[in-house]
């Protein structure tokens, strides 16, 4: 080989050098191009998951807010429900008090009162005085008792509707514009 022919040889294996490294400088860059694309789209993915988890922990505090609130509700209602309980159980021992009193009463009356026909009270007589007093029922404290057991039903009632009514965000029926104004209503 002639000298013409190595410097041919040695420009083509030139060439072929600088046009394997420009091709490999394009695939780098276009490799970049691709990963970068990637990257920006893995980007606005992330944004938009992001976003979304920020909706659900939002979310999940709202539930939870509205979880206490209604176990603090629940609570007041529970305290609510001991004290009434509680009144229940005091006008009970005092109607069984005020009632024991009145049996006494009675029974020392138709001891004493010699218009009662038949006996003893309590054993199925008619126990209606028949004396001067003409037919009165001797009964009268007993009715007194029913009448304000009655008169206490239908305020621990009031007081339940409006309970009720404040849960439900509803105008109380008793008129009331809360419980309290129901509880100091009662006698």
């Amino acid at each position: 080989m002639s000298t013409w022919q190595w410097v041919v040889l040695a420009l083509v294996v030139l060439a072929l050098i600088v046009l394997a490294v420009l091709l490999l400088r394009r695939s780098r860059a276009s490799k970049q191009t691709r990963q970068r694309e990637r990257a920006r789209d893995l980007r606005q993915q992330a944004e938009a998951d992001r976003i979304e988890v920020q909706r659900r922990e939002a979310e999940a505090a709202r539930v939870d807010a509205e979880a206490r609130l209604a176990q603090a509700e629940a609570q007041a209602r529970a305290a609510d429900a001991d004290q009434l309980q509680a009144q229940a159980r005091e006008r009970a021992e005092h109607a069984s008090g005020a009632r024991a009193e009145v049996e006494e009463r009675l029974r020392k009356a138709d001891e004493l009162d010699p218009d009662v026909r038949g006996g003893r009270r309590g054993q199925g007589t008619d126990t209606r005085v028949t004396g001067a007093s003409g037919g009165r029922d001797v009964r009268a404290a007993d009715r007194q008792d029913v009448d304000q057991q009655n008169v206490d039903q239908q305020n621990v009632d009031a007081h339940d509707a409006d309970r009720s009514a404040d849960r439900t965000g509803g105008t109380p029926a008793s008129g009331a514009t809360s419980s309290e104004e129901a509880r100091r209503q009662r006698p």
